[in-house]
């Protein structure tokens, strides 16, 4: 006499095993969601790190407790420059000199110029700008602190400077130039020298002061 009614041990486990298996092409679908989600990990990790490169040059400065912010120079500004060095002789140099706009127009003025730039990307940049323009001779760039460079060697300094640093750096080229130099600030004043020359009239509603002066 057979009891239960069921089946047979043999039979369970094959069902059993049977309905463990995925339905046909779900393996090859995780697979490849895998896949996407490490492509996509990989492609977000790879951005963030590469902002972070490009970013970094330009985010240190400012954590500095002096820090010169790229601002770039306005096209009159470049002229009142260009102005102020007629007529002058020796080398040209741009403190935190940015996109290398200052330096590029002063090479091409026939001035062996050169600029000091914290920020390395705008230093490549500027490199990049001067062949363009075919001054790469004349037009050089410099990744440094403006305050570990002694500026003895220049004739002609510009300066786009931020009130705080004026006074230190007033000082700074005060022991370092000689006594025929020219100094050229724009937008903020030094503390205590007194400019022999201002463009006028002021124009573009810039706040540019622009002197010049000899210690």
């Amino acid at each position: 006499m057979e009891r239960g009614g069921g089946a047979p041990p043999e039979t369970l486990r094959e069902e059993g095993q049977l309905g463990c298996v995925p339905p046909p092409g779900l393996e090859a679908s995780c697979v490849k969601k895998s896949s996407w989600g490490f492509l996509f990990t990989g492609i977000v990790g790879g951005t963030l790190v590469a902002v972070y490169a490009v970013a970094t040059p330009f985010i240190t400065p400012a954590l500095r407790r002096i820090c010169l912010p790229f601002v770039p120079a306005t096209t009159k500004q470049i002229e009142n420059v260009v102005k102020m060095l007629r007529g002058r002789r020796g080398s040209v140099v741009d403190v935190g000199s940015g996109d290398g706009r200052i330096v590029i127009a002063a090479a091409k003025e026939g001035f062996a110029a050169a600029g000091y730039e914290l920020n390395p990307w705008l230093v490549w940049y500027s490199r990049y700008r001067a062949w363009r323009e075919g001054v790469q001779g004349s037009a050089k760039f410099y990744i440094s602190d403006l305050w570990k460079v002694s500026f003895s060697q220049y004739s002609n300094v510009v300066i786009f400077g931020v009130p705080q640093m004026m006074p230190q750096l007033e000082k700074k080229l005060e022991l370092e130039l000689e006594d025929n130099a020219r100094v050229i600030a724009c937008r903020f004043p030094f503390p205590h020298w007194t400019p022999d020359q201002l463009p006028s009239p002021f124009t573009e509603g810039c706040a540019t002061i622009l002197m010049t002066l000899y210690h």
